[in-house]
């Protein structure tokens, strides 16, 4: 058997060729199978001038297959041709059929992925025009491109900003009002938050703005009290909570997020975000000056607040509105428990005080539904005088009537959401925008640093963020894995706000007896419950088991010494009472979410490659 090669090189002209012969011989000689393979000659490689009446070359390769005993290069008009002639036994023509197919399988593939790399490589070009275009319109003119758009600067979207700054993007913030915000919530802030504002480089902004440390919570009830303090012993002795002005603190990281060169913050209010297609482009804003103006990025983040305008279309907003917060500062008094938060179970509900600063004591009034007293009239004063003030502990009385006659009385709805986000490309929403709980237990800045943390994690491997498709479907593990510390604050929060208030049903006053005898028992009784509360051991399942112990604990004192009738019937409405406080919060959270994150695939995809 032997094998002949015959090529014929492109820059030659067909009467000559180059000839490479592998033979191998085996018995005689044998008929021949040819294989010719004839190509264009573009007109910039002839050898000869193009004529009018010239045919017209073909513009796909011809392939010319024939049998024949001579090895002579055939002349063929215009065309190049590269020959192999193999030569093979005549009882083996099947093994020369596999070669000739072997050679043009080869020879297709290549063309194939040239025209493959060809076409990916135009449609980049596409994209990357397409992309700078939306990014720098801006109405008639153009702006500097960014990476992401901000929507408010409270403490979500000042704190992401400065995160995201700080990992090279170019952040564009836009916040309707950028002096210092003055509110009666968003001023405590949790040991677990504290430690997520150290993993954000952002634990010096709770400094020069006299904040003071929190290590815990004092409980009143019918004249007793206990002290709850966190489980501080394994962190560094500068951890804790710390409650402050709320402005104040804003205003820091505000500050420290303007400080880089590739953060810019802007006031003015954004009106809408701009679609196109599914996806959101960015947004339009009115500027502080009355301008209409729009900007664009790949990804807008929605930190508006609670009060948000915008989260309608990238969430179902099942907001709910159980109380109102009635607050008060109280001047020059000190706490019975000094750094410690204090809880005071009343009738209707609970009233909160902690210190501000070194010299004010906040005070926050729960007053159940969405409607309160009048200020104006004088009601809410009554109210307070006559209702409260005889509840609250005799070291604080007289310093609340005083905060009461000076009149400087403010109001705040208490308000519920739990996170159901529509995945929407171009767009995520972040902070109360996207997710409240009833501001009882102080959870909100916490969840909020803890979803930035999870988030900044996220986007780190990604260098650019135009494919808003990819993005979306890779940033739906944030939605699962923020639940850990989420869900159990919400859970906590309105599980307790529950326990906590006045009924006038045996099984929930027994609920919250024992709920407060609980905690009195000290070790893991009180520590469990208090590190769930704080951030500090953000578990789930943990806070379902210290939740059920609470009940039977209450099944227990009703059937000491001696079970009754009356006491077994509470006792197990005091069980259906307890499940019917949580199994609905634990529903609105997402029980695979918070149990079986394990079980979701978006928490197994790899980052979008660029």
């Amino acid at each position: 058997m032997s094998l002949e090669l015959t090529r014929v090189p492109r820059q030659l002209p067909l009467h000559h060729n180059h000839t490479l012969k592998v033979s191998l011989h085996k018995g005689k000689p044998s008929p021949k199978i040819s294989i010719y393979l004839a190509f264009s000659v573009s007109p910039s490689r002839s050898t000869k001038p193009q004529t009018p009446h010239r045919r017209r070359e073909p513009k796909e390769p011809i392939f010319v297959f024939s049998s024949s005993s001579s090895s002579s290069v055939h002349q063929c008009h215009n065309y190049y041709i590269k020959k192999m002639t193999v030569v093979i036994d005549k009882h083996n023509v099947l093994v020369g059929t596999f070669f000739a197919f072997l050679f043009l399988y080869i020879l297709r593939q290549n063309i194939w992925k040239r025209e493959k790399i060809r076409k990916r490589t135009t449609l980049k070009i596409q994209n990357d025009s397409a992309v700078s275009v939306l990014r720098h319109e801006n109405g008639g003119g153009f702006s500097s491109a960014d990476d992401v758009i901000v929507v408010g600067a409270g403490v979500a979207g000042a704190a992401l900003a400065y995160t995201l700054g700080k990992d090279g993007r170019r952040v564009h913030v836009i916040e309707r009002d950028l002096k210092e915000p003055d509110r009666i919530v968003g001023e405590l802030l949790q040991p677990g938050g504290y430690l997520k504002l150290i993993e954000l480089g952002l634990e010096d902004c709770v400094e020069e703005i006299d904040a003071q440390r929190v290590l815990g919570y004092a409980l009143f009830k019918d004249g007793k009290n206990t002290r709850l303090s966190y489980p501080l012993e394994k962190f560094h002795t500068d951890v804790s909570g710390r409650s402050f002005h709320n402005g104040r603190f804003i205003q820091r990281m505000r500050e420290k997020a303007a400080t880089l060169p590739n953060v810019r913050l802007e006031q003015g209010t954004v009106t809408s975000l701009l679609e196109e297609d599914g996806t959101i482009k960015g947004v339009q804003y009115k500027t502080k000056d009355g301008q209409e103006l729009k900007a664009y990025a790949p990804l807008t983040i929605v930190c508006d607040g609670c009060f948000s305008n915008l989260r309608r279309s990238l969430c179902n907003p099942k907001v709910d509105v159980p109380s109102c917060f009635v607050g008060l500062i109280l001047e020059n008094c000190k706490l019975p428990f000094e750094n410690h938060g204090h809880v005071i179970l009343a009738d209707p509900s609970p009233i909160l005080f902690y210190p501000i600063s070194s010299t004010e004591v906040r005070c926050l009034v729960d007053v159940p539904g969405q409607k309160v007293p009048s200020i104006a009239n004088g009601e809410m004063a009554n109210y307070l005088k006559n209702m409260v003030a005889p509840q609250i502990p005799s070291e604080l009385r007289n310093a609340f009537v005083s905060a009461i006659h000076k009149g400087n009385i403010r109001t705040m709805p208490n308000r519920s959401m739990p996170a159901e986000p529509h995945p929407t490309p171009g767009a995520l929403l972040m902070g109360d925008a996207f997710n409240m709980r009833h501001p009882l237990t102080g959870g909100g800045m916490t969840v909020a640093l803890s979803d930035i943390v999870v988030l900044r994690d996220l986007l780190k491997p990604l260098r650019d963020l135009n494919d808003a498709a990819s993005l979306t479907k890779y940033l739906e593990s944030f939605y699962t894995l923020r639940k850990p510390v989420a869900s159990t604050i919400n859970t906590l929060a309105g599980a307790l706000y529950k326990v906590f208030s006045a009924s006038s049903d045996d099984a929930r006053k027994e609920m919250c007896e024992a709920c407060f005898d609980y905690l009195s028992l000290g070790g893991n009784f009180s520590a469990g419950p208090v590190a769930l509360l704080s951030g500090l051991n953000p578990r789930p399942l943990s806070l379902v088991l210290h939740f059920f112990a609470v009940a039977v604990y209450g099944v227990g004192r009703l059937l000491l010494p001696f079970p009754s009738p009356k006491g077994m019937w509470i006792g197990a409405r005091l069980i259906s009472s307890a499940s019917g406080i949580i199994f609905p919060i634990i529903k609105a959270e997402g029980v695979r979410q918070m149990f079986f994150p394990a079980t979701i695939p978006a928490v197994y995809r790899a980052p979008p490659v660029d």
